[in-house]
């Protein structure tokens, strides 16, 4: 029964740090200290897990892969840096490591509306 208790605690404490870890990244990328996206794999390794075990973890704790939540941070970073209408999509997209056209292609994908129509809705 202990062990089972540590195990669990190891996988929220895995899962709580997988979250920070993202947060700081993501700001890293858009105030320029960071000059691109991690893959998973070099989250894990930052983490010192294994990118399986991260996997694992992520999908055991909140039921989606790991890369849901890291897009969806990433949407919402989005969103909070659109309602600042006057830095451009353009712009906006670049700081976020994307060519504007891909951009808006990702932005619709997850929210169902381009970046120019979330702005307009602002």
């Amino acid at each position: 029964m202990e062990k089972k208790i540590q195990t669990n605690s190891r996988s929220k404490e895995i899962t709580l740090q997988y979250f920070q870890f993202l947060d700081q990244h993501i700001s890293d990328v858009v105030e320029g200290k960071a000059s691109e996206f991690m893959e998973l794999n070099q989250i894990a390794s930052g983490l010192a897990i294994s990118h399986q075990h991260l996997t694992d973890t992520i999908k055991k704790e909140m039921g989606k892969h790991p890369c849901h939540f890291y897009d969806e941070k990433i949407i919402s970073k989005a969103k909070e840096l659109l309602k600042n209408k006057e830095t451009s999509i353009a712009q906006i997209s670049l700081s976020l490591t994307y060519d504007p056209s891909n951009f808006s292609k990702f932005f619709k994908k997850w929210t169902g509306i381009t970046p120019g129509q979330f702005r307009k809705t602002m």
